[in-house]
């Protein structure tokens, strides 16, 4: 495993490439590889869009600054809702995790070391992934290449992940947010989905899950997933065993990333802090 420096600086170089072909277009990937001999520690990234709408190239900025420091990134298209409910989105996902592992060398990549990034409703996405890592029907793209590989992931870092999709809904009707509850009838269809997918009450039932390390980084003024329901995740996360580290960003809506500054320097800085925190105990263990 190499070593890993958040302060350092590679060029990166970008491509596209298919990642899978859905029923309802073909997925694509991005690859942001750092220009080195490698192995570089390899992050998958999952966008955003309310499950509705964005892709891969969303969250950009943020796989650029990582990149750059020596990590390789690829983001993936995800099915969106209007193409398919959940977990289409949750099963792409999945695939990515393990098609990833098996093609990181192509990109100097270490499949050992694959954590994942994902923001809002991307950040829902791969919670589910971490926690339920075998459910089969999250497992249900097949890998002929690489039957053997797992859905594991090493660590996720999140940036407003909507940890509780049910509470997230309640808050878009007190704001009389028409558009926003429609997308989560979209996605979750059948409307039970909406509790059996859901981080949150998972941990309230007590289910058996996989709690690899998570970071969760939070908008101070983001009222479409309130900073009091990370609050009770983290909380929760920590109580059934897992390590949790909750960033609320002062100031800062739901998006705030989005935008050069301070604050998204900050969450740039803290993304690779993180991953280099886990890496090192990877090493250790090892």
């Amino acid at each position: 495993m190499m070593a890993y420096n958040p302060a350092a600086q590679f060029e990166i170089k970008v491509s596209d490439v298919e990642f899978r072909r859905a029923p309802a277009r073909t997925l694509m990937a991005r690859v942001y590889q750092p220009r080195g001999a490698g192995p570089f520690p390899t992050l998958l990234d999952l966008h955003g869009g309310a499950w509705n709408d964005k892709d891969r190239l969303a969250n950009a900025p943020m796989d650029e600054a990582l990149a750059a420091s020596g990590i390789l990134v690829v983001a993936v298209d995800l099915t969106l809702a209007p193409e398919a409910p959940y977990p289409a989105s949750v099963q792409d996902a999945n695939y990515g995790i393990r098609w990833l592992k098996a093609k990181a060398g192509e990109w100097k990549g270490d499949p050992t070391t694959l954590g994942a990034l994902g923001s809002s409703s991307g950040g829902h996405v791969i919670e589910l992934c971490a926690m339920r890592p075998r459910d089969p029907r999250y497992n249900a793209h097949p890998l002929p290449e690489a039957p053997g590989v797992d859905a594991t992931l090493a660590y996720v870092a999140t940036r407003s992940p909507i940890s509780d999709p049910f509470a997230r809904f309640q808050q878009a009707e007190r704001m009389q947010r028409a558009e926003m509850m429609q997308k989560s009838r979209t996605y979750f269809k059948p409307w039970e989905t909406i509790f059996e997918g859901n981080p949150q009450q998972m941990l309230d039932r007590r289910e058996a899950v996989s709690l690899p390390p998570l970071l969760i980084m939070q908008g101070g003024l983001d009222d479409n997933v309130l900073p009091a329901l990370q609050e009770k995740f983290a909380a929760s996360y920590r109580a059934a065993g897992g390590e949790c580290q909750l960033e609320v960003f002062a100031g800062c809506q739901h998006m705030w990333v989005a935008e050069p500054g301070p604050q998204t320097d900050r969450a740039h800085e803290m993304v690779k802090a993180f991953i280099a925190r886990q890496l090192r105990a990877m090493r250790r263990a090892a």
